[in-house]
């Protein structure tokens, strides 16, 4: 059976928030339940076409909690009714940050989306803020919400971003205020890049690799004598072990074999882009409208930029320093939006290069040995 094909969908680039380093530019079009449908038909016809049975949407935006609990519960019934008629099987995963959580959406998160949602939350809080408020007032505020979500028995997943203050503060402290004071028992560390609109604060990313190797690999320390065994999942961590252990490799999207050839993200305007780090920052690298009279399949094959896409990994495998490499079968060249945000190009390899490597080493020897080898990797585009 192929592995599922995954849709990013925002339903809104609203936004409640006004996060100092967002790389959304943010308006306010909303997808409307018959554009929905349009989109969810062009994309199980694109499934058809590719022989997948799976669809993964995951919810985001903008803020998606700025749409109402009642559109999202119209949204169900229609994605049921769609999957159903189409033999197709729907998945649905909801990101928010939190601030518009109330007891109304408990039944939509219990009923679409399995009782669990994810959110984002840095420690410590430097640049999410509430608009016209402070990083704490947000903190707080997303503290209270994450709380009533727990209480409600909502499972939880938290997404943190390091910034300066991360470092300074220390892995210690990290893990203590997400694992030990707010109980959270799976969250991912992301790195951060400057994408988007340029801002102050995007002037120190991407930041400085030694520092933040030090932060990740004492945090992998923690987690390996705290929480592993304890049922704390930290991503990449988990993942990476797993990979080494059994050769498992469902790793981050920023290390995809091949990323364009697994999902794509379309916003509520119907553009259609690589992910939500393109769509809405970097038009040039649009693929297409879906809401124009165009197959999904069409749309991908004609498109100049998602062929740049497809042939990223195998440019970069052909450099000396990428071939050379030892994890190259787990990078395939890192992030293209870091790339593009870093050096304008993405056909150069992830700003974070020398930081995952230490990150791969150190999960390699956690593990008690390897498996990675760079055997069979492509050098050719796959076809659309």
């Amino acid at each position: 059976m192929k592995p599922p094909f995954s849709l990013i969908l925002l339903p809104t680039l609203r936004c409640n928030a006004d996060c100092e380093y967002c790389f959304e530019t943010r308006t306010e079009d909303r997808l409307t339940l018959n554009q929905l449908a349009v989109v969810l038909r062009k994309v199980l016809d694109y499934m058809q076409d590719r022989q997948i049975d799976t669809l993964s949407i995951y919810w985001q935006g903008g803020e998606v909690m700025t749409q109402l609990p009642e559109w999202f519960e119209r949204a169900h019934e229609l994605v049921q009714e769609i999957a159903t008629a189409r033999e197709k099987r729907i998945g649905n995963y909801l990101q928010t940050n939190m601030i518009g959580y109330g007891p109304k959406w408990k039944p939509v998160i219990t009923e679409m989306f399995g009782n669990s949602l994810g959110t984002s939350m840095d420690f410590p809080n430097l640049h999410r803020r509430v608009k016209g408020g402070t990083p704490q007032q947000y903190q707080d505020l997303w503290e209270r919400k994450v709380l009533e979500a727990r209480e409600a028995g909502i499972e939880i997943g938290v997404i943190a971003i390091p910034n300066a203050g991360t470092v300074e503060a220390g892995a210690e402290a990290f893990y203590s205020y997400f694992v030990d004071r707010l109980g959270i028992r799976d969250f991912q560390v992301n790195t951060p890049f400057p994408g988007g609109m340029s801002k102050a604060v995007k002037c120190a990313h991407p930041l400085e690799t030694e520092d933040l190797s030090r932060f990740l690999l004492e945090l992998a320390d923690i987690w390996e004598k705290r929480g592993r065994d304890a049922g704390v999942r930290i991503g990449p961590f988990d993942k990476l072990l797993a990979y080494f252990e059994q050769g498992t490799k469902d790793l981050l999207c920023i290390w995809r074999e091949n990323c364009a050839n697994e999902f794509v993200c379309i916003d509520p305007r119907g553009h259609v882009a690589q992910c939500d780090c393109w769509v809405s920052s970097y038009p040039e690298y649009r693929f297409g409208n879906i809401l124009d009279p165009v197959s999904l399949s069409d749309l991908l094959r004609r498109s100049d930029a998602r062929r740049e896409f497809q042939m990223r990994p195998g440019s970069l495998i052909q450099t000396e320093e990428c071939l050379d490499c030892d994890y190259l079968s787990i990078c395939h060249g890192g992030c293209p939006v870091r790339a593009y945000s870093v050096h304008g190009d993405i056909l150069t390899k992830d700003p974070y290069c020398d930081l995952y490597k230490k990150i791969f080493a150190r999960m390699e020897a956690m593990s008690g040995g390897g498996c990675h080898t760079t055997a069979g990797i492509s050098t050719e585009p796959t076809v659309p």
